[in-house]
């Protein structure tokens, strides 16, 4: 479901309404609020309640399938998150990570959240990744961003910039790695994965002289990686690692903060990027947007996004499912 104030519902009519090609997907929501979006906005997406995941398959192709919220849903005002839906929106987390971890579901897609508003309420993590590591039994769950192209991999994620020196450490850059080289292998069938590393600092330190971290933090990971056997370069300058040759000659690059990874991963494309969290023994997308509580009301949402979401979420639930 997502912050209900937001567009996560519009977005997913609209995916329904432009299912051609999307493996398929029930979501976890009120019904009656949903049919209320549809007809507010003028979406063609009829809305049909289901009791159990196992319904969705016979329903996906005449409506979508709505599988109600285990927490009721207090009433919403698009654009106007509030503190009463917080338990609602993590119960719906909590439903579906019950389904993907019992085998009900293949995958699961969240839309987004307002951080700010569960937090407020006693949400103790700082977002759906970290939160669905913790579901997953305290696995050190990983970022990825990808779109056609490019896959992106931010070690630290939100941090203040002027944090991120401090916070970065050679053993969070390992573990990136090492999760994003296994996640290459099992879920995108790359059979060697070559990881471009990226620098913290300007020209990558100029030796020392805008920046140790390179020398000091970066190059002993990069090091560790090589000793796995991971086809690792790096530390290579930021500002010369995402144009179109450089993109060509790896498979994911580990970023060391935030807008590092997304600000080239959005540039490229901006409607259609994927949030997929890396580490965790079920799949889970969401689209690579906030909740735009902004536009809510004017059903101007773009689905593009969370279609991508889906296309990824089958894709690699299909091939894990074909491996086994």
């Amino acid at each position: 479901m997502g912050e209900p104030a937001g567009v996560g519902g519009e977005i997913a009519l609209k995916a329904w309404a432009r299912r051609t090609g999307l493996p398929p997907f029930f979501i976890i929501d009120d019904a009656a609020r949903l049919a209320a979006l549809a007809k507010r906005f003028g979406i063609d997406c009829p809305v049909a309640p289901i009791a159990s995941a196992a319904e969705a398959d016979g329903v996906f192709s005449r409506a979508l399938p709505v599988l109600p919220l285990a927490v009721p849903l207090p009433p919403v005002t698009l654009g106007e998150p509030s503190a009463a839906t917080a338990r609602a929106v993590v119960g719906a987390i909590d439903q579906a990570v019950d389904l993907v971890t019992s085998g009900a579901a293949s995958g699961m897609v969240t839309n987004p959240i307002q951080k700010a508003t569960l937090q407020n309420s006693g949400f103790a993590f700082p977002g759906h990744t970290e939160y669905l590591g913790h579901l997953a039994g305290g696995a050190d769950a990983v970022m990825m961003l990808l779109i056609e192209g490019l896959k992106v991999v931010p070690v630290t994620v939100h941090v203040a910039i002027k944090d991120v020196a401090s916070a970065l450490t050679t053993e969070a850059i390992i573990h990136c790695g090492r999760v994003t080289a296994a996640a290459l292998q099992r879920d995108f069938g790359v059979a060697r994965p070559h990881l471009a590393v990226a620098a913290l600092n300007p020209h990558a330190g100029e030796k020392g002289k805008m920046g140790g971290e390179e020398s000091s933090v970066i190059a002993p990971a990069i090091a560790a990686l090589r000793a796995d056997g991971i086809e690792v370069s790096g530390p290579s300058p930021a500002d010369t690692l995402f144009h179109a040759a450089a993109r060509r000659g790896y498979d994911a690059a580990i970023c060391m903060y935030h807008d590092q990874a997304l600000i080239p991963l959005k540039t490229l494309d901006f409607a259609g990027g994927v949030n997929m969290t890396l580490g965790l023994p079920f799949v889970r997308t969401s689209p690579d947007h906030g909740t735009a509580c902004d536009i809510a009301a004017r059903g101007i949402a773009d689905p593009s996004s969370l279609i991508s979401a889906l296309k990824v979420a089958g894709a690699v639930a299909a091939r894990r499912t074909a491996a086994l």
